[in-house]
């Protein structure tokens, strides 16, 4: 082996192992790292007099069809009613939007407080608005397309009883929107045990707009056009004021997922686009002084946006290795691969056990949105402006406190 040829090989055998650290060796590495150096902690007991004043945020735009539903869910939650503001933030709607809550509000007195911003400049600034008008001590966020279980506020305030505690992540279900069933796939039930381990770590990182809470005193206000503002948030809160995040799995939010591929599609684009705008928001938190944080924003989030170059790199660097044992296998092997993910498309979901065989589809399509991510944000195609995504209308079940749910 000449020494281009050496070189090529040892290119690609870095490709080929910096993809499969970042989507397996990773979480072995964080598992054992979280045994190891972890702390696992419960939330302080409260009584209903010690619960703080909380705000519910709720950004919308144009949600006519969910706002009902939403505010209905909200009242419904299980924490003092006189300690428990309900605030819709609506980024110029054009729709019914502030007609309905302005009805329910008015059905409800003291309960629902409307802010109908009439020009539509981004989530980021309604945000950053909205905040400067709440009354509550903890600020819980959520989305208007999203079912809170009834017990989520109480399991997401106890944390602050803890000093160091500034943010808490709640976990999300995704529910299928014709049968409302739980349809978490492998994928999402493989993120949400890399948030245990990170955050037992203290290195978890953002949380999810479905349901999340943080201390009205630690936010740090979003930059105008931000994209992910729920990953944005926390993580500045952290970088800025050194406060904890807490993943809370007991605290639940269900959504129903995106209707067609194409929403899909766009949606994990989108957050894809959020992801290399946020390294250069967030990337002093890479420094080695920030410990796990900065372990777990490397290899979680860094390493694994930047895959898609790297299976394309892999890719062309085959065609150098043609003439070799090793170049033909490595080539056999992603020929395969991008097979299997092309007849995926193809796989029924039941019996449970064939959904192993749509993971190629799911892992291709996931760096497919992250490379087209990209490209939005290179050249500034994605903006932090709102787009909904196309949902069935349906009413999901209100969550009830010991509903089963699947993790």
């Amino acid at each position: 082996m000449d020494a281009s040829t050496w070189f090529a090989a040892s290119l690609l055998t870095f490709c080929l192992l910096t993809v499969g650290f970042a989507y397996a060796g990773y979480p072995v590495v964080i598992y054992f790292l979280s045994k190891l150096f972890g702390r696992s902690e419960k939330p302080t007991s409260l009584t209903d007099d010690q619960f703080p004043l909380v705000s519910l945020l709720i950004a919308a735009y144009d949600e006519e069809d969910e706002i009902e539903r939403r505010l209905e869910n909200a009242m419904a939650l299980d924490y003092p009613a006189d300690r428990l503001e309900i605030v819709i933030a609506s980024d110029g709607s054009t729709d019914r939007t502030c007609d309905i809550v302005r009805r329910v509000a008015a059905a409800n007195p003291g309960r629902i407080r409307l802010l109908d911003y009439t020009d539509n400049r981004g989530k980021a600034t309604v945000l950053n608005d909205a905040f400067q008008t709440l009354r509550g001590e903890i600020v819980v966020l959520s989305d208007a397309n999203t079912t809170m279980r009834e017990d989520s506020l109480r399991r997401l305030v106890k944390w602050f009883a803890i000093p160091d505690v500034g943010v808490v992540c709640g976990r999300l279900v995704m529910s299928d929107p014709t049968t409302g069933n739980n349809v978490d796939s492998m994928y999402w039930k493989y993120e949400t045990f890399l948030k245990k381990c990170e955050s037992k770590l203290g290195a978890l990182l953002g949380s999810n707009g479905a349901i999340y809470a943080i201390r009205k005193e630690l936010f740090p206000g979003v930059p105008a056009g931000t994209i992910i503002d729920d990953f944005y948030i926390p993580l500045a809160a952290k970088r800025r004021y050194g406060c904890r995040i807490v993943y809370e799995t007991r605290a639940v939010a269900c959504e129903e997922t995106a209707i067609s591929i194409r929403d899909e599609f766009h949606r994990r684009s989108r957050i894809g686009a959020g992801g290399f705008q946020s390294i250069g928001m967030l990337w002093r938190l890479l420094w080695p002084r920030h410990g796990w944080v900065a372990f777990a924003f490397l290899c979680h989030k860094v390493i694994r946006w930047l895959c898609p170059f790297v299976l394309i790199a892999a890719f062309v660097l085959n065609f150098f290795l043609l003439d070799t044992l090793f170049g033909q296998l490595t080539l056999a092997l992603q020929l395969g691969g991008y097979a299997a993910a092309l007849a995926g498309n193809w796989m029924p979901s039941k019996p449970k056990f064939l959904r192993v065989f749509r993971l190629p589809t799911m892992f291709v399509t996931m760096n497919a949105a992250l490379l087209v991510g990209f490209f939005k944000w290179l050249f500034r195609n994605q903006s932090g402006a709102w787009k909904r995504t196309q949902r069935s209308g349906e009413v999901p079940v209100l969550m009830t406190a010991d509903a089963e749910v699947v993790a």
